[in-house]
C-alpha cells in the first residue's frame, strides 16, 4: 500500500507538472535550506516546542506561475525530523531521536503582489535513516532498524515567502498526517506520534 501510494503521488506530480509547463507564463528555480524545528505529537492540541529538535533541511525547488497570481512549487529536500528530551534528576541526560527524510513537497503559490508568496499543499517524504543520540552523563549512537517505523510520511505545509530579486526568505509549517511507529516495539515508545515541524529557509532562484 505504501509502494503504491508513493507511485500514486509521483505520477500525480509529473502529470501536473508537465500539464502545468505547458501553460506556464513564468518559470524559474533554484537551491533552498535553513533551519528545522520538529517535534512529535499524538493530538494537535498537544504540539509544543518544550521538546523540539532542531535540525536543517537542503535541496531543490522549481516555480512554475501559469498566471500572475498563481502557480506550483515542487521541491525536493534533505530533511531532518525528530525530537529531543532532556531528563534532571540523580543524573542529568539528553536523548536526541533523531530521523532523516527525502521529501518532495508540492505547494500552490498565490502571490498577491511580487514580493510576497503565500504556499500550501501536500507533502510526501520517504525515511532514509534513524538513530539515537545520548548526551551528558552517559554519551552514545545507536542506529535504529527503519524498519520498526512507517518509511513513507506524508502530510501537509503551509507558509510565506518574501522575495528580493532573485532572494526568497520564508517560514512554512509542516503537519505530519502518517503515524512514525509500525511495531510493537515502536508503538510502545511512540504510540500514535506523528511529525510536526517548522522550517526557517533562505532560496536562491539560479
Amino acid at each position: 500500500m505504501k509502494k503504491i501510494f508513493s507511485a500514486l503521488f509521483l505520477a500525480g506530480i509529473i502529470t501536473v507538472f508537465a500539464t502545468t509547463v505547458t501553460k506556464a507564463q513564468e518559470m524559474s528555480g533554484g537551491i533552498k535550506g535553513g533551519l528545522t524545528m520538529s517535534n512529535l505529537y499524538i493530538d494537535e492540541n498537544d504540539l509544543d516546542d518544550e521538546n523540539a529538535r532542531f535540525g536543517f533541511h537542503a535541496g531543490f525547488f522549481s516555480q512554475v506561475m501559469f498566471l500572475e497570481t498563481f502557480g506550483l512549487q515542487p521541491e525536493l529536500l534533505f530533511t531532518t525530523k525528530g525530537t529531543k528530551a532532556t531528563y534532571d534528576g540523580f543524573i542529568s541526560q539528553t536523548v536526541d531521536f533523531n530521523l532523516n527524510y527525502l521529501e518532495v513537497p508540492i505547494l500552490a503559490v498565490f502571490r498577491p503582489v511580487e514580493m510576497i508568496e503565500f504556499h500550501a499543499g501536500p507533502y510526501v517524504g520517504l525515511l532514509l535513516s534513524s538513530n539515537i543520540k545520548y548526551s551528558g552523563a552517559i554519551e552514545g549512537h545507536d542506529e535504529i532498524d527503519r524498519d520498526n517505523f512507517n518509511t513513507v510520511d506524508y502530510g501537509l505545509g503551509f507558509g510565506f515567502a518574501l522575495n528580493f530579486a532573485n532572494v526568497s526568505a520564508g517560514l512554512r509549517y509542516n503537519i505530519g498526517l502518517q503515524k512514525l511507529a509500525n511495531s510493537n516495539v515502536s508503538e510502545m515508545l511512540l504510540g500514535d506520534s506523528k511529525n510536526a515541524y517548522g522550517q526557517l529557509y533562505i532560496g536562491f532562484k539560479l
